[in-house]
């Protein structure tokens, strides 16, 4: 059995230049293979709200509905390190509601801390988060939550006042507290200079190679989430055809009465219609 990641050895990861690999999970049998293959981090990520329950957005998602998700992960990898995401409207209103919604995920879904997206605006609720026990990862770049302020989901730090601002941002969570970033949709270089400027891990998603670690929607690497795949996703596979395939012979099999066949069924005491005078 794997031991337990912790927050300290997730930060000397990058002090030993071990690269850190962080996928998303939003149920208990995915959980546990993700955790059986040896991955890093779970993230129940808010994604979970377009791959998983059909919204088009992540907006939506509602922290009934990531501690739902966040339990069953927990169920399902028991000694995985798990981060939940903190859903949009759950931490922006004031540091009492960040605390008390945060606290949910490590006391209802025995998550090991929570993620939350923004830059400058959200160090002093990171801050009051890591005081009152709550381990945090921070999130900057392409933030979806706030997509459409950001002009949609697009590549952000481009120029140099962006990049400037990101760079600053970074330092700014580290010195508040988190104990490893996301870089969402920047330029390779710009993340980078960040995982160099930061001694926190930075972990990246559309962000090259240069960050500590890197992260993808689990759906997306699987090939199972079909309706959008940005440019920066690699797919190990492609699942989502060879599982509409199997459907496909399935309904073919059932149709036609080739399914259930007598391996698939069970046997019973001899001559039963007799016995039961039918």
């Amino acid at each position: 059995m794997l031991k337990r990641k912790t927050v300290a050895g997730i930060v000397a990861m990058k002090k030993m230049g071990e690269k850190i690999t962080v996928l998303t999970a939003y149920d208990a049998g995915m959980s546990s293979m993700l955790a059986a293959a040896d991955v890093d981090i779970l993230l129940v990520g808010d994604s979970l709200g377009m791959v998983v329950l059909g919204y088009d957005s992540t907006v939506p998602v509602t922290m009934d509905e990531m501690i739902h998700h966040a339990s069953a992960v927990r169920r399902g990898a028991p000694d995985a390190f798990v981060v939940g995401d903190m859903p949009f409207g759950s931490y922006q209103t004031d540091t009492r509601d960040a605390i008390l919604n945060g606290g949910r995920f490590l006391k209802e879904a025995g998550c090991d801390a929570v993620k939350l997206e923004g830059g400058f605006e959200v160090c002093g609720t990171l801050k009051s988060l890591v005081r009152a026990g709550i381990s945090v990862v921070g999130h900057i770049g392409l933030t979806p939550q706030t997509a459409t302020q950001l002009g949609g989901y697009k590549v952000q730090g481009r120029d140099i006042e962006s990049a400037k601002k990101m760079i600053a941002e970074a330092r700014a969570l580290e010195e508040a507290g988190a104990f490893a970033v996301v870089l969402e949709c920047i330029p390779g270089e710009l993340g980078k200079i960040i995982s160099e400027e930061i001694t926190i891990p930075t972990i990246g998603i559309g962000a090259g190679g240069g960050c500590d670690g890197q992260v993808l929607v689990t759906h997306d690497m699987l090939g199972m989430f079909d309706k959008f795949i940005p440019s920066f996703v690699k797919s190990y596979c492609s699942l989502a055809p060879m599982i509409k395939e199997a459907v496909v012979s399935y309904n073919s099999e059932v149709r036609d009465s080739i399914f259930p066949d007598e391996a698939h069924s069970f046997s019973s005491v001899s001559d039963l219609r007799k016995l039961l005078g039918m």
